[in-house]
């Protein structure tokens, strides 16, 4: 029996979690940070606190979508030697280590371009990823990435946002693959107090055209927001907060305290 692609894992995860208030929980980290080590062994301490699947993050120098928090680890990551070949190992590792959650790579599209969009999307297949996330890749000029990905059996995932026109939600909807990575607000990535009232009305809209899983990030920080956004998606995507709190004296306890709660929340425990 031929194992799993990348994109069935995907698929297997959300369908796990299925149900009323229920969602997959998608936290994020970049490799690298705060040092090679410790993002490891973050990514493992997210793994026993409840993630259903991954976005991993892949430093770049001129992160456009991320805010303070991502912009200055992944900084940090680049200063300590962090490439986009290292972290494709880093994907090996951990699945020498044991880890089984789908992995979704999150880079821009500049280090994939220079590494080479076949090497690179061969490589992450072998290393264990599941599927890529390009913020910065619009869908009129994906099909390059699009074609290799389909050929790999992995995931390639657009994005939408609360002002994405009519026009650019069809085309979305058509040509991303896996998920749909749904921005909560028109800004940058960062933890807030308080998620937009829309939030309700935009996934009505948005549902009216496609039924692939929606996964909304932006702004996610605690279990009762990811209680709310389960209520309405089929997954949860965290970063910043959990990034702050790697950086802490006690990082690793205190990724892990803060995972459990919003896992619970996503899973409507």
């Amino acid at each position: 029996m031929n194992a799993p692609s990348g994109l069935q894992r995907i698929q297997a995860a959300f369908a796990r979690r299925q149900g009323p208030g229920r969602a997959a929980f998608m936290p994020y980290h970049p490799m690298g940070y705060p040092d090679r080590a410790q993002s490891l062994a973050v990514v493992q301490r997210l793994a026993a606190a409840g993630a259903d699947l991954f976005e991993i993050g892949f430093p770049f120098s001129d992160p456009l979508a991320d805010g303070p928090t991502i912009q200055a680890a992944t900084h940090q990551a680049l200063t300590q030697g962090a490439t986009t070949a290292d972290c494709l190992r880093m994907g090996a590792e951990l699945r020498a280590a044991g880890l089984d959650q789908p992995f979704c790579g999150m880079s821009y599209f500049n280090p994939l371009f220079n590494y080479g969009l076949p090497a690179f999307v061969q490589d992450a297949q072998e290393c264990g990823f599941d599927g890529l996330i390009v913020p910065d890749l619009p869908p009129e000029e994906g099909a390059e990435l699009e074609d290799l990905c389909r050929a790999a059996g992995m995931a390639l995932v657009y994005f939408l946002a609360p002002t994405s026109s009519p026009e650019r939600i069809e085309r979305v909807a058509r040509q991303s693959v896996g998920f749909i990575y749904l921005v909560s607000v028109a800004g940058t990535t960062g933890a807030r107090s308080a998620l937009p009232a829309y939030l309700t009305d935009l996934v009505a809209k948005l549902r009216r055209y496609t039924d692939t899983p929606l996964c909304l990030g932006f702004g996610i920080s605690t279990g009762a927001q990811a209680a709310r956004v389960a209520s309405l998606v089929e997954g949860v995507i965290v970063g910043s907060v959990l990034v702050k709190a790697a950086g802490q004296e006690n990082g690793l306890a205190a990724v892990e305290a803060l995972a459990r709660e919003l896992a619970a929340g996503a899973h409507g425990a």
